[in-house]
Parts: structure tokens; sequence; C-alpha cells
């Protein structure tokens, strides 16, 4: 259980990190550049873990990284990108709260791990959570940015479980370091054609994409993949209700994001959804077998 415990704590520095890159993004990073912010978060991220893990991809993970760089972090980030930008910050970040029962449906069909019954009460509070934040604030939701929100966390809960059915024993630094690179060459063409230049940044900016690409990427996903190797999919993905509650409470004190009492409700739903599945025996212990009787001859 104690191991169990550590790798929740580990798995755990993931969400809080993201849940404080849409306060970042929607404070200090341009508006109207989420393919070069996507390349931006990916590519000096991932360099570095390559640096760090010192190894390249082999056989199928040639095509593996090229998918799960897409899925996880070059089309991810540019809409999560967007949606930090139409999106408050509080609201932008909650709707990920669905994320746990995309995973466990993904899993149920990838891996086979049927969700349990704690597992689908958790989701169901985490999503009615969801329902009251958005409902409550409704008349100021720009649709585009729910869209962008719910096609990256459709992408990235489909992207965790095949990472998780791939990983095997390659090192998680590794496989992360390569999806990061991966999805960030995919956005460089893109951006160049659809956003033209490079946006011009200001001090604030470049510190703003120092932290989102050292803490919210490199070290956020090292700790999610290391996460998904030794816990369940469901655990992992209600661990992520963090982001969503991180990103309320920063858009609450910080960006003056005002809650309606519906919505105060919906993020103790997303909080009471955490509670209920958290996990309590992600292993099984191997029993020593029983040595047959010696028999002296």
């Amino acid at each position: 259980m104690e191991d169990t415990l550590r790798w929740v704590l580990v798995t755990a520095i993931a969400p809080i990190a993201w849940g404080t890159n849409y306060f970042v993004t929607h404070e200090y990073l341009p508006a109207g550049y989420p393919l070069y912010g996507g390349v931006v978060r990916a590519l000096p991220a991932g360099l570095l873990l390559l640096c760090i893990a010192r190894r390249l991809p082999r056989g199928a993970w040639w095509w593996r990284s090229l998918l799960l760089g897409v899925c996880n972090m070059g089309a991810f980030f540019a809409l999560i990108y967007l949606a930090a930008q139409l999106l408050p910050v509080s609201l932008a970040s909650t709707i990920m709260s669905a994320s746990p029962l995309a995973m466990a449906g993904f899993a149920w069909a990838l891996l086979a791990e049927r969700p349990t019954a704690p597992v689908l009460v958790g989701a169901a509070a985490g999503i009615a959570g969801v329902y009251l934040m958005l409902g409550a604030g409704a008349s100021g939701v720009d649709l585009r940015g729910v869209a962008a929100s719910l096609a990256a966390m459709t992408m990235s809960s489909c992207g965790y479980v095949l990472a998780k059915k791939w990983g095997g024993t390659d090192s998680p630094l590794a496989t992360t370091s390569w999806q990061l690179i991966a999805g960030g060459l995919v956005l460089i063409p893109f951006a160049v054609l659809i956003e033209g230049p490079p946006p011009a940044l200001d001090g604030p900016a470049y510190g703003a994409f120092a932290y989102v690409s050292l803490i919210a990427t490199a070290l956020a996903f090292s700790a999610w993949f290391a996460g998904l190797r030794h816990l369940t999919t469901a655990t992992v993905g209600l661990i992520g209700l963090l982001n969503p509650l991180t990103g309320a409470l920063l858009g609450l004190t910080l960006s003056g994001d005002l809650l309606t009492l519906p919505q105060w409700l919906g993020m103790a739903l997303v909080l009471l959804g955490i509670t209920l599945a958290r996990p309590r025996r992600e292993t099984t212990v191997a029993r020593p077998v029983a040595e047959p009787p010696k028999v002296y001859r």
C-alpha cells in the first residue's frame, strides 16, 4: 500500500502542474498562436528528456512515437492552448474532468480493464461537477473553446491508454521524450503555414514558456507516464481530476474568476469523485507457494 501511495503522489504532480498551465497560458502567452505554443512547449521538453534518457526509438516505437506524439502532445497542446485563450481559466480546466470516464472506456476497450463501481461513481461525480461548472456560467462560454477542450480530452485519453498498452520495458523518460519531439515536429509546418512568423515575445512570455515546457510538460508528463506504469488506468484518470481543481482554484484566486454557488458545488463534486474512487489496492502481492513436503530417501 505504501508503494501505491508513493506512485499516487508522483502521478499527482502531473495534473497539478497542468492545472497551473491554464493560468500561465491565459495570462502570459500570446493569443492566436496555439500551434507555435504547442511547438515551444513540446520540443524543448522533449530534447531535454532525450538528453537525460539517451535512448532513441527502436522498431515499432518509431511509428508509435509519431501517433502518440500527435494524440498526447502535438494536437493536444495546440487544442489546450486554444481552449485556455478562449475560456475562463476555471472553465477551461474543469472540462477535463470528463477524462476519467473517457480513459476508463478506452482502457476497457483496449486493455480489458473493466471499470469498478467506485471508479464509475467517482467519474460520474466528476462529470456532474463539469456540468455544474459549465451550466452555471454558460452565458460566458465560448463554444469553440469547449469543442477544443473536449477534442483534446478525447485524443489524450486514447493516447494515454495506448501508451500504457505499449509501455513495455522502455524507460518512461525515453518514451515521453520521443512523443514530445514527434508532436513538436509535426506542428512546425502547420504553424508556419497557418500562423505565419512566430510571435514576438516579451520577458514574461519567455518565462511562461520556460515554465510550461520544463515543469508543466517535461516533469509533468514524466510523472504521468510513470504513474501509468504502476497504477490502473482508471485510477490515474481519477487522479487527473486534480487538474481542473487546480485550474479552477487558480482562476478564482489569481485571475479574478467569480464562481457561483452551483460552480462551487461542481468543484466539491470533483473532489468527491477523487475521494470516492481513491485507490485501495493497486497491486496484488505475490503469495509464496508452499513447497511440497520433502521426502528423504
